[in-house]
C-alpha cells in the first residue's frame, strides 16, 4: 500500500495516482479478454449441438375473397299481439324477457259474455232437432227415412180413393155400352139407359175429383218436406252459432303467433282492451336478420344464397354463420350503398337484436396463399416481429414473415415462406440461425 508523506509535493501525488489508476485497468482489461474468449468457445460448441424438432410442410391453399362491412341484427319477426274480440283484461300469463313457444297463452280476457252466447246457441240447436222430429213427424218420417211422396199415408188413401173410383168409371162405362146396345135391338127401353149413362157420367165426374184429391195429398207432402228442409237448415244455422259463440270465447285467450321472446307487456289485469290494443310485443330471434351497408363497387359480386361470416363484441372468441336472403334493388342516395340482408343461425339464442357485427361475405373467385400450423410462427416480443425457421438439409434457416388470415389451427404467410419448404414446429425457442436439427 502506498503512503504518501507530509511535505511530498502535489506532483509526487499526482503520479502515484496515475500508476495506481493503470495497474487497475490493466488488470480489468486481462479479465474481459478472457471472458470473450470463453464466449465465442461456448458459442462454437453450441454450434455443434443438434437440436430435435419436428417439422411440416409449408402448403399452398385457395384463399376465398371477401368484402368486410359492419351491421346491426334485427328480429326476424315483431309482432305487437292483439286480442281478435274486445274485452276486460283477466290475467296475463307472462312476464318481459320470458321466451314462449307459438301457441303459449299470454292472456285472457272476461269470457262470461261470450260462454253465455254459447249456451243459448246450443238450445236453438236443440229447439231447431225438434222442429225437424215434428216436421218428420207430419210425414211419417223415422229420423233417417228418405222421403217418398207415394209413401206417405194422406197419399196412399188418396191414391186408393182414386183407383176405386177409376173401377167404378170401368163398370159404369161398360154398362153404359151394355145398355145402349140393348136400346139399338129393342130389347130395353131408352130411359132405363139413361139411367146408365147418367150413372157413367157421375163415375167419371167421381174420377176427375178423386185425381185432383191425389196431386193435393201429393203436393201437401212435398210441402211438408220442404218443412223439413227448412228446420234441417234451421239446425245447421244454429250450430253455427253455436261454433261462432265457441270461437268467441277462444278468441278471449290471447296465445302467442309464433315462438320468440316477450319484449314488453302492454296492459295490466283489469283494463279493458280492444282489437287495436297491442297486449305484447313480441320478437322471434331464430333466426336474426343482419342488416349490413355494402358498397355499390361490391354489389354486383353479392348473390343471394352467398355465405356470410360475423362477429359481434359480446362473443369476441366465436364467428357464428349466416346466409345472404335479400338485396335492396335501391341505393342510398347519401351513401351510395346497398342494404344486405343475411339469415343468421339463432337456435342458441346467444344473439341479440340491436347488437352491432363486423361481416365478411364470401365472394367467388380469391387467390392463392401460403399456409403453416400455428406452431411454426414464433413471435419476437423484443421487435415484435413474427419468425419461421425454414429447415434447409437439416440446418435451421431464419425467416421474418409477415402474417396474414388464419383457418382452424393454420396461418397464412404473406411473405418470407414457400409452399413445400418444410418449417421447424416445436423447440422454436432453442432455435437459431444455422442451428443444426434432426426430426
Amino acid at each position: 500500500m502506498i503512503s504518501f508523506k507530509p511535505g511530498r509535493s502535489r506532483f509526487a501525488r499526482f503520479i502515484a495516482l496515475i500508476f495506481l489508476l493503470t495497474n487497475f485497468f490493466a488488470a480489468c482489461g486481462g479479465s474481459e479478454t478472457k471472458t470473450t474468449s470463453q464466449l465465442a468457445s461456448d458459442a462454437e460448441q453450441q454450434r455443434e449441438e443438434i437440436i430435435s424438432i419436428s417439422q411440416a410442410t409449408a402448403i399452398a391453399r385457395e384463399i376465398p375473397s371477401y368484402v368486410q362491412t359492419t351491421g346491426s341484427l334485427v328480429a326476424d319477426e315483431t309482432s305487437d299481439v292483439a286480442p281478435k274480440t274486445a274485452g276486460k283484461v283477466t290475467n296475463t300469463m307472462v312476464n318481459v324477457g320470458e321466451f314462449v313457444q307459438q301457441g303459449t297463452v299470454l292472456a285472457k280476457l272476461d269470457e262470461n259474455e261470450a260462454r253465455l252466447q254459447v249456451r243459448e246457441a246450443e238450445a236453438n240447436v236443440v229447439q231447431s232437432e225438434a222442429a225437424v222430429g215434428q216436421a218428420q213427424a207430419r210425414l211419417g218420417l223415422s229420423a233417417s227415412g228418405s222421403f217418398q211422396a207415394s209413401q206417405i199415408p194422406e197419399v196412399q188413401a188418396a191414391n186408393a180413393n182414386y183407383e176405386q173410383t177409376i173401377a167404378e168409371l170401368r163398370q159404369a162405362e161398360a154398362n153404359e155400352k151394355r145398355y145402349r146396345e140393348l136400346v139399338e135391338t129393342g130389347d130395353v127401353s131408352i130411359q132405363n139407359y139413361e139411367n146408365y149413362r147418367t150413372l157413367r157420367d157421375t163415375a167419371r165426374a167421381r174420377v176427375k175429383s178423386s185425381k185432383q184429391q191425389l196431386e193435393a195429398a201429393g203436393n201437401a207432402a212435398r210441402q211438408n218436406n220442404e218443412a223439413i228442409r227448412a228446420a234441417r237448415a234451421a239446425v245447421d244455422a244454429a250450430r253455427t252459432r253455436v261454433a261462432t259463440a265457441q270461437q268467441g270465447v277462444a278468441d278471449k285467450i290471447v296465445r302467442a303467433p309464433f315462438s320468440g321472446f316477450v319484449s314488453s307487456r302492454n296492459v295490466a289485469v283489469g283494463e279493458f282492451v280492444t282489437t287495436a290494443t297491442p297486449i305484447i310485443t313480441l320478437v322471434r330471434t331464430n333466426p336474426l336478420k343482419l342488416q349490413m351497408q355494402v358498397a355499390e363497387a361490391e354489389v354486383p359480386g353479392i348473390a343471394i344464397g352467398m355465405g356470410v361470416s360475423l362477429e359481434v363484441e359480446a362473443f369476441k372468441d366465436r364467428k357464428f354463420a349466416g346466409t345472404i336472403t335479400g338485396i335492396n334493388p335501391s341505393l342510398d342516395p347519401t351513401s351510395r350503398a346497398a342494404t344486405i340482408e343475411a339469415s343468421v343461425d339463432n337456435s342458441g339464442n346467444q344473439l341479440r337484436s340491436g347488437m352491432f357485427a363486423t361481416a365478411r361475405i364470401a365472394k367467388q373467385g380469391g387467390s392463392t396463399g401460403v399456409f403453416v400450423p400455428r406452431a411454426a410462427v414464433l413471435t419476437d416480443e423484443t421487435t415484435q416481429s413474427y419468425r419461421v425457421f425454414v429447415i434447409q438439409e437439416g440446418v435451421a434457416k431464419l425467416r421474418v414473415v409477415q402474417l396474414g388470415a388464419e383457418e382452424n389451427d393454420m396461418i397464412q404467410i404473406l411473405n418470407g415462406v414457400n409452399a413445400e419448404e418444410t418449417v421447424a414446429t416445436s423447440n422454436l425457442g432453442q432455435l437459431f440461425e444455422g442451428a443444426k436439427v434432426a426430426f
